[in-house]
């Protein structure tokens, strides 16, 4: 590690000033416009830890790392000890198992990312300028710091291809992923999109939306003082319905929202209500270029409700507010139909044992083959009409 570059390790984000965090991972809120990436401001990685979502007794103990040159804090990272492999959506468990039976201890291991998030974004987060020094020096903290601590492993999950690649050059395993992104092509409305899919899917999913649509109520989309208390408290119902039924028990704890409502200029809420009765709802987070899928839920089930609150719904909002972008979160290959098209998604990995990262290094070279081949077809298979010219009905 350079020593010119300072690291610490902190347990709780509040130690850390607002200010210095942001400069480093939201520079471009100085301006007082939103932050590109929502998920690793201070004040969201600060709620998740306010709120008991993370912390003591959940498996995420936060050892978020500061580095400084001299007296000024360069780079940051949200970084945690964890003692299992839950909430991170990048599936090591057969790493762990396989570690375990050979007679090693993969936990606790160390992870950078932001906890229950699936959203691709910058996890070294390194002022304007000093991307490459600062990431070095980052990414040597953590090894370091896992190689004194006897950790197994550190994990940097979601993070961008530039940061994978200068891990990768620090000895750091690449790995890859797919998520589906719908993608804004300048539209001026849905109907517009719509008209750049096949014929079969452009009529698959206008009859999808009126079925929806029919459900017996309206459909609202809410943000910043439209959203009120009480919507909190009917989404918390929808996500500990989903939670259950998911992860087994919700990740998030009641108080998060509590806490969310305090940015609810960067809440999108969908709801749809029958009369003054919200029977489903799909949370999403708004960047600067982007809208971040997260979570949905509901307490009645209605056809296609379900992917009119979560994929259609936000797409109207990113035409009608100019977003490049919608990442619809992890997995769901029936996003593909809906106009979401896959994309590679970034982690690297640093193993100690030698062994392990052998094996996990020949596993990964086979993994990403065939994500490269998974989504090459499934871009092939995607609704859009052919650019050759072919025939309107080809799918």
């Amino acid at each position: 590690m350079d020593q010119s570059v300072e690291i610490t390790l902190y347990s709780d984000i509040s130690e850390i000033s607002e200010t210095d965090w942001n400069a480093c991972a939201c520079p471009e809120t100085g301006d007082g416009e939103r932050a590109f990436d929502p998920f690793t401001t201070h004040r969201f990685l600060a709620a998740l830890e306010a709120s008991g979502s993370v912390g003591p007794g959940t498996g995420w103990d936060a050892r978020h790392m500061v580095a400084r040159m001299g007296d000024r804090i360069i780079g940051v990272a949200p970084l945690y000890v964890k003692s299992h492999s839950q909430g991170e959506y990048v599936f090591d468990h057969g790493w762990a198992d396989a570690f375990e039976r050979a007679g090693g201890r993969y936990y606790p291991k160390l992870q950078c990312a932001v906890p229950f998030t699936p959203v691709a974004g910058r996890r070294l987060l390194v002022l304007p300028g000093l991307e490459e020094a600062g990431g070095r020096a980052l990414l040597a903290g953590m090894a370091q710091i896992a190689e004194g601590a006897g950790v197994s492993s550190v994990h940097m999950t979601f993070c961008t291809e530039d940061e994978a690649e200068l891990a990768t050059e620090a000895g750091w395993l690449p790995r890859i992923g797919q998520q589906f992104h719908w993608f804004n092509e300048g539209y001026e409305s849905f109907d517009q999109f719509l008209g750049e899919l096949s014929s079969r899917k452009r009529k698959a999913l206008r009859k999808e939306r009126q079925r929806a649509q029919a459900f017996g109520g309206e459909i609202v989309q809410l943000t910043g003082d439209d959203i009120l208390p009480e919507h909190w408290d009917a989404f918390w119902q929808f996500y500990q319905d989903t939670g259950a039924r998911k992860w087994g028990r919700p990740y998030l704890t009641r108080a998060f929202f509590d806490l969310l409502h305090e940015m609810r200029d960067d809440v999108l809420l969908v709801l749809a209500m029958n009369g003054d009765r919200p029977i489903a709802g799909a949370l999403n987070l708004i960047g600067r270029e982007a809208l971040f899928g997260r979570y949905w839920g509901c307490i009645e089930d209605h056809p296609f409700l379900h992917f009119e609150l979560c994929y259609h719904q936000a797409v109207d909002y990113a035409i009608a507010h100019k977003l490049s972008r919608v990442e619809a979160g992890a997995q769901g290959e029936h996003k593909l139909a809906r106009g979401y098209l896959p994309v590679a998604t970034h982690s690297a990995h640093w193993i100690g044992h030698q062994g392990l990262r052998g094996a996990v290094a020949e596993y990964l070279e086979a993994e990403r083959a065939a994500v490269d081949e998974d989504i090459e077809i499934l871009t092939e298979m995607g609704p859009f009409r052919s650019p050759s010219g072919g025939s309107d009905e080809q799918a």
